[in-house]
């Protein structure tokens, strides 16, 4: 016979291997290691698993799926009982903060599916506090039924995931002070396309790359969407009349100089 067939003088490998849960290949490379052979014979001269080496195996594969290090075991296999429990009291360490990990993972994980549900991670009771007066919790959900599978969506969900009441404070704040100061520059009469009427510009789409990664290209078409999109333009329009298609006009010219053309730009 051979040797995943012979059966004199104790158990094959194949049979070691599928009694106790590991491959043949396994097996092997702990015998070459030196971490657990044979000790039997067969008939056939085949070397053999006795039921000692088997009951050596178990140990083998109980301390390494408790992470001990393969060079480790033999070692440990015969070591006094107080080595083999400090061992085993590591391990356990070990474990423990590995479980604590996952554990902080499965948190992230599920703040992460509840953003790419509901937008925000704020409680509904601090909303006006961090958004201000003119908040409107249908926004996201609109926001979500139309762009829920881009990538754009998927970015927002991700750092929404990640940010605090405060943190949304941090990021809300400075756009709301930015437009403001959009305002103020319209009714000044700045020159569209002038150096500082890009600056403000470059602002607007990096308060925007607060949310999602903003290209010139798709500043242009956010711009234009803050026209159509219901709501959208009432929150500059009732701090200016009018500034939301002022806005869609600075950005279309502050695109210019970064070498797109307004009428062709395309959602990147």
């Amino acid at each position: 016979m051979d040797e995943r067939g012979a059966t004199e003088g104790g158990m094959t490998v194949g049979r070691v291997a599928a009694e106790i849960g590991v491959s043949v290949r396994t097996l092997h490379h702990w015998d070459e290691l030196g971490v657990a052979r044979p000790s039997g014979r067969t008939s056939s001269g085949y070397r053999s698993y006795l039921p000692v080496d088997v009951a050596r195996l178990r140990r083998v594969l109980l301390l390494r799926d408790l992470g001990v290090p393969l060079a480790r075991i033999p070692t440990l296999l015969t070591a006094p009982a107080a080595e083999r429990r400090a061992e085993l009291t590591q391990r356990r360490r070990e474990l423990a903060d590995t479980i604590a990990r996952l554990e902080d993972v499965a948190r992230s994980v599920d703040r992460l599916l509840e953003a790419d549900e509901v937008g925000v991670l704020v409680p509904e009771d601090q909303h006006r506090d961090v958004f201000g007066d003119d908040w409107n919790p249908t926004m996201a959900e609109s926001a979500r039924a139309r762009w829920g599978d881009s990538a754009q969506w998927a970015e927002y969900a991700e750092r929404s995931a990640e940010r605090t009441p405060e943190d949304w404070s941090a990021v809300v704040g400075p756009l709301r002070d930015l437009v403001d100061e959009l305002a103020e520059a319209k009714r000044a009469g700045i020159v569209v396309g002038s150096e500082g009427a890009n600056a403000l510009a470059e602002r607007h789409r990096a308060a925007l790359s607060e949310y999602f990664h903003c290209t010139p290209a798709m500043h242009v078409i956010t711009g234009r969407l803050a026209l159509t999109e219901p709501g959208m333009a009432d929150t500059y329009d009732r701090v200016e009349p009018g500034l939301a298609a002022w806005l869609s006009t600075l950005i279309d010219a502050n695109a210019r100089t970064h070498g797109v053309d307004p009428e062709t730009a395309v959602w990147e």
